[in-house]
């Protein structure tokens, strides 16, 4: 096979994960490892652990877990502790995530209730009240939400879902998946009453896939110390440990690690609320572009409320006819710009564009152009959208 021939500059990566390397992490994914014993890596591991905690919000009492898995790894981790074979979990519907989590679920032999999904629109708070009022078995044991779909490109009010557990008067617990949210948008697990939450390292925490982590409240902790579900790798109770290869369940992703507490260095330098105003103006920036492309009537944003379009990712439906898979290889190949397709029941209807992690202006910019470029060479209608986007971030320079 022929290879390609070589692409001068810099691709540009706007799907909403894997995200672009920062070249600190880069170099530290680069470092030799270290033998298990050595002290170094205690620490390595411990800098790790405090820089998430302070990500996630966490409380006395909650602990984290680091797996060497992707973000499917870790929402098993989640099921497999709190939840038996035969039991039940509740999953609101926000999109192809929120589906493929409580696929994930019945794999694993758990009885699931799902809300009903509205496309365009957020998780319904009101139906799991609903749902949970009714369960006079207080059957279920947790509730699953996923913060950011980044499948549909909406942002759920977990708030409201505390609430929502809350006014039932039910026990279950509450587990979000904020693998797509965190350190990119305000997140604190203790204020908003999360008993469990799940995220990973390749979207705005800027590492290659392959490392996530949980981070569990003493309720869920009990509840996991009690369920009877077999487990070996995901269990919490034997990762409990001082020890690296018990926290890890063997050898500890040494260089995945490495590359996390570079990308919290980044993280805490920045400060997270500069981080959280950085993501919101990216995302402003791009949703103009978008709202400027679909005066041309071939496009349209997916998600109806922009209150709950996500910061992470913005998802645009196409018009029938229009091709978006043949819209993101144009833009692959002859502008060097990455973009996301859909998935599940939304493959071939829409595409998306990521803008989390180490990325400002000038490349959102960068990647605009390249897809409005693409959309001109397709012959697919539009309006004006780059010009949009700088017309915003001039005005908040």
């Amino acid at each position: 096979m022929n290879p390609s021939p070589r692409q001068p500059g810099v691709a540009f990566l706007h799907a909403p994960g894997p995200t672009r390397l920062p070249p600190s992490v880069a170099q530290a994914l680069g470092t030799q490892p270290m033998e298990l014993g050595d002290p170094a890596l205690d620490g390595l591991i411990a800098d790790c652990e405090q820089g998430l905690a302070r990500l996630f919000g966490a409380g006395p009492g909650t602990e984290l877990f680091l797996y060497a898995a992707n973000g499917h790894g870790a929402w098993e981790a989640a099921i497999t502790n709190l939840v038996a074979p035969g039991q039940c979990v509740l999953v609101a519907g926000s999109g192809p995530f929120a589906e493929a989590w409580a696929v994930h679920a019945e794999g694993l032999g758990v009885q699931v209730q799902r809300t009903p999904w509205r496309e365009g629109h957020a998780a319904d708070p009101r139906a799991v009240e609903e749902l949970l009022r009714a369960d006079r078995a207080q059957a279920v044991v947790a509730v699953f939400v996923v913060h950011t779909d980044t499948g549909s490109g909406v942002t759920n009010d977990i708030a409201a879902f505390r609430a929502a557990i809350d006014a039932a008067g039910h026990p279950a617990l509450l587990v979000a998946d904020v693998v797509a949210s965190l350190a990119a948008t305000p997140f604190d697990m203790g204020a908003l009453g999360v008993d469990v939450a799940i995220g990973a390292a390749q979207k705005a925490l800027m590492v290659p896939p392959g490392l996530s982590f949980v981070a569990a409240g003493v309720r869920a902790l009990q509840v996991a110390q009690r369920n009877p579900a077999p487990r070996f790798y995901w269990d919490w109770q034997r990762r409990r440990s001082p020890l690296n290869y018990r926290k890890f369940c063997g050898t500890a992703p040494q260089n995945l690690l490495m590359g996390l507490q570079a990308a919290l260095a980044l993280v805490e330098a920045e400060g997270l609320p500069n981080v959280f105003a950085r993501h919101r103006l990216l995302a402003q920036a791009v949703q103009a572009a978008v709202a400027g492309w679909a005066e041309g009537g071939a496009l349209e944003f997916f998600v109806r409320d922009a209150a709950v379009r996500s910061v992470s990712v913005t998802t645009i439906a196409v018009r029938p006819g229009i091709d978006p898979e043949a819209l993101r290889r144009l833009a692959r190949e002859r502008f060097q710009v990455g973009l996301a397709g859909g998935l599940g029941s939304l493959a071939g209807r829409i595409f998306r564009i990521g803008h989390l992690g180490d990325l400002n202006a000038p490349m959102v910019l960068g990647c605009l152009a390249g897809v409005e470029a693409a959309l001109r060479a397709s012959g697919i209608d539009h309006g004006p959208g780059v010009a949009r986007a700088v017309t915003l971030l001039g005005a908040a320079a």
